[in-house]
């Protein structure tokens, strides 16, 4: 099985509502931060690809489950697994943890599209090639 990416999150007054837990679109910016350096862990850098080559990658569908709360100051990891790769999209399987414990699990599809007009394009080979060999096998 292919290895995961884990980013590490603290949660911040800013990341609660008002009963003292983390707000749900909140784990949606800390999915969306792990993707983001898991792609610049893979020397892909997504201001380049958007200003050189016209490509940026935007969410497609999400399905998201939420199974236990994070509260302020909690240290959470956040991971990132390649699932599927197609050659204009890639989804991947996303989970929140608390010390070992899974609080939130997402799948992912992500887009590939030209940043001038939003419209479909091919993933760039050079990727395509690096992101084949980190699919998760069963």
């Amino acid at each position: 099985m292919a290895e995961a990416f884990h980013w590490p999150a603290r949660v911040y007054w800013e990341d609660t509502d008002a009963g003292g837990v983390v707000y749900h679109a909140r784990y949606l910016a800390f999915m969306e931060r792990a993707r983001s350096e898991w792609m610049r862990a893979l020397g892909w850098d997504q201001g380049v690809l958007r200003d050189r080559d016209d490509q940026v990658f935007v969410v497609r569908a999400m399905d998201i489950d939420f199974r236990a709360p994070a509260r302020l100051d909690d240290q959470l990891q956040v991971s990132v697994r390649l699932l599927e790769c197609r050659g204009a999209s890639f989804s991947v399987g996303q989970r929140i943890e608390r010390d070992g414990n899974l609080l939130v699990e997402a799948r992912v599809r992500i887009a590939a599209v030209r940043a001038s007009d939003f419209r479909p394009r091919p993933i760039p080979a050079a990727l395509l090639t690096e992101l084949k060999p980190l699919l998760e096998t069963p």
